[in-house]
């Protein structure tokens, strides 16, 4: 198992930073104590006078004004002038915020690394910085620092890149139809390695997999928490948890293991190979579950019939809804010529997942991703909440700006809380599903703010200035992604685990 950084575009690090202007008190936090002290010394070689002579004129002993010079004192105002006075420069000129050298820039870039927490972090030696420092060993100093600061910084996968990526995998998929055949392919191999038929993969099938492709399975109570489970490739064994209360189907979580090591997936580079894996392995998982040519079988005679239903999928092959779902997005284009749309929503409102290939306007913010944002309040995804009857898909017809939608959903609980589960389709597809007959219609206007982003006009004058409503802070919503390759996994808690485990 290995651990590599993942990439986030970056600005370059800029040789100019803000300094405190002459209005502002020396002893402000903002008055940059580096840039001034190597400005003072160019200043005072440029006027010919020793470190003794400028002391002498200023009333200071020259170990104070070393001090100074170096970055290490913040003089008094007072000081400031006299030092100005004797220079013969403004205060705005002591002050300024462009070094006055290539090299002045260099020594305040290097001291500002040398002081910081990256070069702390290093456990290296300080280099003493003075004229007698060669120009191109500055550079190649501070060029590798900007250089090793750059790749730690593309550890640093903040939200929006995560939703940039997001939105970059979900173009691929809609222009493949969400269908991905060198998956079906290796799935495919798989089930032949091991004789497998018809029927639901059970628990025991899945164990012959993991066997012919070379693991053996271990059920552990101690995996650790940051994971699902944990393969060793060095003794090729599968870790997982033992544990009876999981929000994921075991049989999924296995798969999604194995298809790691089936479709050669290396470390991820970045967030985006992060994401895609993802994608790759619970879609090689389900394709093990529901097999192409079972669930493509079952699909066409549903669709004869003008039966198609997630539930029946379901029940069929023994998954959970949100699998059928997953895997009726996989296959409709596809073989049955129904382009679709799949929604799983929070019951907050906020779009978790989300795949469309059928022209319906999912709401997206600037970099395109839609995870994260709220849904319409009039679409099926967040109506279903609202029904009684929760045993029971529900159904319903919403007009929007791009077309008449038929879409059907349920929900779900999980340890994150309620979630509906919601395909649809375009309204000329309708007539192959189950649950056509619904009277259930809704119209929705959204992106319009004036859909239901605004509150009506008769609320907003009776209460808008007379309410203030404690907010529920989403914190996480502000923080950077976890770091590392495989985001959230805590590396020395896997090796650990690994470590102790392989002993046994």
């Amino acid at each position: 198992m290995h651990f590599f950084a993942y990439s986030q575009e970056m600005s370059p690090v800029s040789w100019n930073r803000e300094v405190a202007s002459p209005s502002l008190s020396p002893a402000s936090p903002e008055l940059d104590v580096i840039s001034l002290g190597r400005r003072v010394r160019h200043l005072r070689k440029q006027a010919g006078l020793t470190l003794d002579d400028l002391s002498a004129a200023v009333g200071t002993a020259p170990s104070q004004l070393s001090l100074i010079e170096n970055g290490k004192r913040e003089p008094k105002l007072g000081l400031l002038q006299q030092l100005a006075a004797s220079l013969n420069v403004s205060i705005d000129q002591l002050l300024g915020a462009e070094p006055p050298s290539r090299r002045a820039a260099l020594e305040i870039e290097l001291e500002r690394y040398q002081r910081g927490p990256l070069y702390e972090s290093l456990n290296l030696p300080k280099i003493r910085i003075s004229s007698r420092l060669p120009l191109d060993v500055l550079e190649s100093q501070v060029g590798l620092l900007q250089e090793l600061e750059r790749k730690l910084n593309e550890q640093v996968a903040t939200p929006e890149e995560a939703r940039r990526a997001n939105g970059e995998l979900r173009a691929m998929m809609r222009e493949r139809g969400n269908y991905f055949p060198e998956y079906e392919a290796e799935a495919q191999k798989v089930l032949k390695g091991v004789g497998y038929t018809t029927g639901p993969l059970s628990q025991h099938v899945i164990a012959d997999i993991a066997e012919n492709l070379g693991f053996t399975l271990h059920h552990v109570g101690d995996l650790p928490h940051s994971t699902r489970s944990v393969t060793d490739l060095k003794n090729r064994r599968i870790y997982l948890t033992q544990s009876q209360r999981q929000d994921h189907d075991p049989r999924s979580v296995l798969l999604q293991a194995l298809g790691h090591y089936v479709l050669g997936h290396e470390t991820p580079r970045n967030y985006g190979d992060f994401l895609a894996q993802r994608v790759a392995t619970n879609y090689f998982a389900a394709a093990l579950l529901l097999p192409e040519q079972a669930t493509v079988e079952f699909l066409q005679k549903a669709k004869a019939a003008k039966e198609i239903a997630v539930e029946d999928i379901r029940d069929a092959f023994a998954v959970s809804y949100e699998t059928a779902a997953h895997r009726f997005t996989n296959l409709a284009t596809k073989h049955l010529g129904i382009t679709t749309h799949f929604q799983k929503t929070h019951q907050s409102g906020i779009i978790y997942k989300a795949y469309e290939n059928d022209g319906v306007t999912f709401p997206q913010d600037h970099t395109g991703a839609i995870e994260g944002q709220p849904s319409c309040k009039a679409w099926t995804s967040r109506a279903v909440f609202d029904v009684p009857d929760k045993f029971s898909a529900y159904s319903q017809y919403t007009d929007t700006p791009s077309g008449t939608y038929w879409c059907t959903a349920r929900t779900e609980r999980s340890a994150n809380g309620e979630f509906s589960l919601s395909i649809g389709v375009p309204y000329q597809h309708v007539k192959w599903f189950r649950g056509r007959e619904t009277t259930a219609r809704a119209t929705s206007n959204c992106p319009d703010p004036n859909c239901c982003k605004r509150p009506p006009a008769s609320l907003a004058n009776e209460w808008a200035g007379n309410a203030w409503p404690s907010a529920r802070a989403h914190s996480h919503l502000l923080a950077a992604m976890p770091p590392g390759a495989f985001p959230g996994v805590d590396e020395t808690e896997v090796y650990s685990f690994l470590a102790a485990h392989s002993e046994r």
